[in-house]
Formats: C-alpha cells, sequence, structure tokens
C-alpha cells in the first residue's frame, strides 16, 4: 500500500483574520477559497509541497451541528485547545525571527527537545499552536 498525506485542516473562527497570518507572514499560497451556506474553507499551501493542502475550516463545518455543539467547539478554539500542526525548518532560529518580528504571539522560544529536534510554538490569530521544528544534528 502507497499512501501520502493530501490534506489538514484547521479550526478558525474568522478566514479573514487567519489568512493574513498563513499567507502573508508564513509565506503559504492560496489555493482555493470557498463559501457554502454561512461556512467558509480556504485552503493554503507550502509552494514546496504542491501535493499537501491545509484546509482553514469553521471549527464545526457541518451544517447540521447543533447550537451546543457550536458553542463547544468555539469555546476549546478560544481557549486554544485544538490542535494545529508542525512545520519543518529548516533553520527553528530564523523562522522563530521572522514570525516573531512579524507579530507572531509567541508561546515557546526555540529549544532543543529530547526527542530529537529544535522547535519553537506560535498561537495563530484564532487561538491554534502552530509548531516549526528542525531535525538536530547527530
Amino acid at each position: 500500500m502507497d499512501i501520502s498525506l493530501s490534506q489538514v485542516f484547521i479550526a478558525v473562527d474568522d478566514h479573514d483574520k487567519a489568512l493574513p497570518f498563513y499567507r502573508d507572514v508564513l509565506g503559504l499560497e492560496v489555493r482555493s477559497d470557498v463559501g457554502y451556506e454561512s461556512m467558509r474553507w480556504v485552503t493554503v499551501g507550502s509552494p514546496a509541497q504542491p501535493d499537501v493542502n491545509i484546509v482553514l475550516e469553521p471549527p464545526v463545518a457541518d451544517p447540521n451541528a447543533s447550537p451546543d455543539d457550536r458553542a463547544a467547539m468555539s469555546d476549546l478554539l478560544a481557549r486554544g485547545l485544538l490542535r494545529g500542526v508542525i512545520f519543518s525548518t529548516d533553520d527553528c532560529d530564523a523562522t522563530f525571527e521572522q514570525i516573531r518580528a512579524a507579530g507572531g504571539e509567541v508561546l515557546q522560544e526555540p529549544v532543543d527537545q529530547h526527542y530529537g529536534v529544535r522547535d519553537c510554538a506560535f498561537r495563530d490569530p484564532c487561538g491554534n499552536m502552530i509548531r516549526f521544528a528542525q531535525p538536530l544534528k547527530r
């Protein structure tokens, strides 16, 4: 069996607030912007990985979700409890400085981890933790 990653999803509560971070700060390209009813999905991705898409989607992307479910997901997103993504970088410190200089909300400065990477973390404008990892040389 030969499988590969195609899409990952990140919940955002305001696409107009999230898009400048992913497009302008991280340098991802916008691949599509689709609306349906009151929802919107924006697909972004790295030019270096044309086959991998990151879909910025509503916290609950189901038009039939109950008001209670929508409120629960919105609360989890606001508290930063939904998982984000981890990007690879060849220079964690330079990536950190570039994102911090652009106004990124720092969660963790670059640090060598015992599991073999140097990484840092930011919060995106919607509350998601986004990490950047560089493999440590052994």
